[in-house]
């Protein structure tokens, strides 16, 4: 049996930090996962910033609220999960994505959990676990299953390069000419044709 996985933001839905990064009006907060492959190290970068701001959870929700999935998302996503199972693989927090799922038609997803302050300050988070992408595609090959995976940024790339078959979707050029060799697509009819083919097989 053949699972997908899958990233969240810069796949199906816009980056959340920089929606709220615009909204905010704090362009500091555009940088991404796609900018810094050291995940923590942009975690503590964003969250001294929202503290100088006096940011918290309620502010970014407010800014989540008001997001939709990428045009045709969810229509990939209905179509992707009638031939196979589909797991959404990302690093960002329950608190942020449960109404992004809702929109979704609620996959199933595998994210981190954020710290909360009683006041709604971001204290801190919790990684579900160590190189998290990696680390569940691999379970999942543990209990038998075969992985494809599709992202587009640096913390994608473990579990594109562990699986039978990987893909890069609209990711960066800086990504996509280091690593040659990684089919990458631009739309969704690309990669739900790639990945079809290689059930397929």
């Amino acid at each position: 049996m053949i699972v997908t996985c899958l990233d969240l933001e810069g796949v199906l839905v816009p980056e959340i930090w920089i929606a709220f990064a615009e909204a905010s009006g704090i362009p500091e907060l555009k940088k991404t996962t796609r900018d810094e492959p050291d995940y923590d190290k942009l975690m503590q970068y964003r969250l001294a910033i929202l503290k100088e701001h006096g940011l918290g959870l309620k502010e970014i929700q407010d800014t989540i609220a008001k997001i939709d999935p990428m045009p045709g998302a969810k229509e990939f996503l209905d179509e992707l999960r009638d031939c196979c199972q589909v797991l959404i693989l990302s690093d960002t927090f329950t608190q942020f994505a449960k109404p992004l799922m809702k929109k979704l038609g609620m996959p199933t997803i595998f994210c981190n959990e954020l710290v909360v302050a009683e006041n709604g300050e971001i204290t801190g988070y919790k990684m579900r676990c160590e190189k998290s992408k990696l680390t569940t595609v691999k379970a999942l090959q543990s209990c038998g299953f075969e992985t494809i995976a599709s992202g587009d940024s640096f913390n994608d790339l473990g579990m594109i390069l562990n699986s039978r078959a990987g893909y890069l979707f609209r990711s960066t050029d800086k990504i996509k000419a280091d690593y040659p060799d990684l089919p990458a697509f631009e739309t969704y009819d690309e990669l739900l044709a790639a990945i079809k083919a290689e059930i397929a097989k």
